[in-house]
């Protein structure tokens, strides 16, 4: 799998994986990222691209100091579950 790249200009994350391109749609204000869509497309849906695409992104979201505010229903069960990236939501 390729890396995790921040698409400044579209404002999305982004993940290539055979081909195809799996997204994390979020707005910034401030020092606050809001994630409000993650989008994989079907084919390859079960393979742990969702996953991938999150961690890469919430570690760059890290990397930049800023705090999150979990929009996007399928980010906001992962940081349920990884409870060492529950410190990044704003609150």
């Amino acid at each position: 799998m390729s890396d995790v790249i921040d698409n400044r200009a579209d404002h999305r994350f982004e993940l290539e994986v055979e081909g195809r391109i799996a997204t994390e749609h979020y707005k910034l204000d401030g020092d606050v990222i809001t994630f409000e869509h993650t989008d994989v497309p079907k084919e390859l849906g079960g393979k742990g691209v969702g996953s991938t695409l999150v961690q890469g992104a919430l570690d760059q979201v890290r990397a930049a100091g800023l705090k999150l505010i979990p929009q996007c229903p399928f980010v906001k069960a992962w940081i349920e579950k990884h409870t060492d990236y529950q410190d990044l939501v704003a609150r």
